[in-house]
């Protein structure tokens, strides 16, 4: 049977629909949306590369009637009336922000470029929102229709120009101007949807258009962008079938393992459906590849959010599982202190894993993610910008050649810039510092604090062939670590396994916060 034809770079629903491409049908739920006049101004938020741009290419050729594509689609069986409006619809990624003049040089520019195509005039003398205000009017005018408005990535050049907080606050207010004509003329709009990373609050667009929509977190709307597991094999059986038969797996478990490689995001309180990103979707299936391979660091998710933080906000942290966060604690507050959790959140790696009592709990969404995140913390401590000392240090502990392993993690400690001094806190940041390295690699499955009946192992790394059970001491010995993990029997439930299984005891000393002694025993 012929399999799917499967977009891996093109997010125009025009060319999809034409060239044959596998779209995944999300027009019922759009129905709702551009069906509710009087008040249809809308914001979602969600991460790069989650279909945004795709959702907003869909509805302009919606609202300018080309019923012609939407043909099978759900939205052509229903009522909906299939007109023509007038349609100005910006993208606001990929400015140069370097400098205040490059960004209003592009901005302007885009502006401009936008209002022309869309047949109206442009007048160099005034601003760009004055511009964009002016063509609302006289398109309302000259068609007799309101105009739709769609905004694509409005915070784009505000998250881009985060390391100078002055010239990220003069761009966001640029742009604020801009948007807040929409409400100035809200009489002659018939339909806005802004999409974007990010919810800047307050002094905002937020507060300027509080007439939004914010569909963000409504349940209604959880799986408007991703895919779901149902949409997963509605559209994609064949390729999902093919694939397993490449990696050498059952279905089952290829299934399995694709959902723990890419469906771990929830967007909603009580919505608990899990989505899987679109981007890694795209990009492994059409790719067949015999092995999952992490899309996140290709999908032109920069490492400007990890760089934003200092290590000490970074390392203090366990991001599997981030407990007790307010619905308040997810906005972008102030651009002068930027929580790492909240933008750990909105930029994708973090995620909803639960909502309980008004409190939500955060965790890193899935593998890949989990992969890349870790990737780029490593770089970020021992400063080195590629992966070749990372995964040395990793193959050698895979091989179980310890002595190359030891020599390297005791280098990384060293070099180190982190500055908890507490036994407790200090000893989960050198815990989290393992845990990022062997996680990065990915050669290994990993579990911090791995529960078991008599305690906790402080970390346990798993390969086929191996498995390394971990525990550390401050100001202790590497051999009351080792025998701390036999007396608690941290060890025992992978005796079984058909694994070498080793003992490993790491010390360190809580002054000079260094790697000062190691050991390392085989289970028998």
């Amino acid at each position: 049977m012929e399999e799917e034809k499967i977009a891996q770079g093109t997010y125009d629903f025009r060319v999809m629909r034409k060239k044959g491409y596998r779209y995944v049908d999300k027009t019922a739920l759009l129905y709702p949306l551009v069906t509710r006049y009087g008040d249809a101004f809308y914001f979602i938020s969600r991460p790069e590369h989650f279909g945004k741009t795709l959702m907003l290419s869909t509805l302009e050729c919606l609202f300018r009637g080309e019923r012609e594509l939407f043909k099978g689609l759900a939205i052509d069986k229903m009522d909906y009336v299939w007109e023509s409006y007038p349609i100005l619809h910006f993208n606001f990624s990929g400015f140069n922000v370097e400098t205040l003049e490059a960004f209003e040089r592009d901005f302007r520019n885009h502006v401009r470029k936008v209002l022309i195509e869309a047949g109206c005039k442009w007048d160099d003398a005034i601003f760009p929102h004055d511009n964009f205000a002016r063509a609302i009017r006289s398109l309302r005018q000259g068609r007799g229709k309101r105009v739709v408005i769609l905004i694509d990535d409005y915070d784009a050049p505000t998250n881009a120009a985060l390391n100078d907080v002055a010239r990220a606050k003069t761009i966001r207010s640029e742009l604020i101007n801009f948007c807040g004509e929409i409400k100035n003329n809200v009489g002659n709009i018939h339909f806005s949807m802004m999409t974007g990373i990010t919810r800047y609050v307050p002094d905002s667009i937020f507060s300027t258009l509080n007439n939004l929509i914010d569909l963000t977190m409504d349940d209604r709307y959880a799986t408007l962008l991703g895919y779901t597991d149902e949409e997963l094999e509605a559209n994609f059986s064949k390729t999902l079938h093919r694939h397993a038969e490449v990696m050498g797996l059952s279905y089952e478990d290829y299934r399995e393992q694709l959902r723990w490689w890419f469906n771990g995001y929830r967007f909603a309180r009580w919505n608990t459906t899990k989505v899987y990103n679109p981007f890694a979707i795209g990009q492994t299936l059409g790719a067949c590849d015999p092995a999952f391979i992490g899309t996140w660091s290709r999908s032109g998710q920069t490492s400007t959010v990890i760089n934003y933080f200092t290590n000490n906000q970074l390392i203090e942290r366990d991001y599997e599982n981030v407990e007790d966060v307010s619905e308040d604690d997810l906005d972008v507050c102030g651009l002068e202190n930027i929580r790492p959790v909240a933008m750990l959140y909105q930029s994708g790696y973090l995620t909803i894993k639960d909502f309980q009592d008004g409190v939500f709990t955060l965790g890193i969404p899935d593998e890949e993610v989990r992969r890349a995140f870790n990737s780029q913390l490593i770089q970020k401590f021992t400063k080195k910008e590629d992966d070749q000392y990372r995964n040395a240090t990793c193959r050698a502990l895979k091989q179980a050649d310890f002595a190359t392993f030891f020599g390297n993690l005791s280098d990384l400690y060293t070099h180190l810039t982190y500055g908890p001094k507490e036994e407790r806190v200090q000893e989960f940041s050198f815990q989290r510092i393992l845990y990022v390295l062997l996680t990065a690699s990915g050669f290994f499955r990993v579990t911090a604090e791995d529960r078991q009946s008599h305690g906790r192992a402080d970390l346990v790394a798993e390969t086929p062939e191996r498995v390394f059970v971990f525990e550390l001491k401050v100001d202790g010995t590497p051999q009351e670590a080792i025998d701390q993990i036999k007396e608690k029997g941290y060890a025992e439930p992978y005796r079984h396994s058909g694994k070498e299984v080793h003992l490993i005891g790491l010390s360190f000393d809580g002054a000079t916060r260094r790697l000062t002694g190691t050991a390392t025993k085989p289970l028998v």
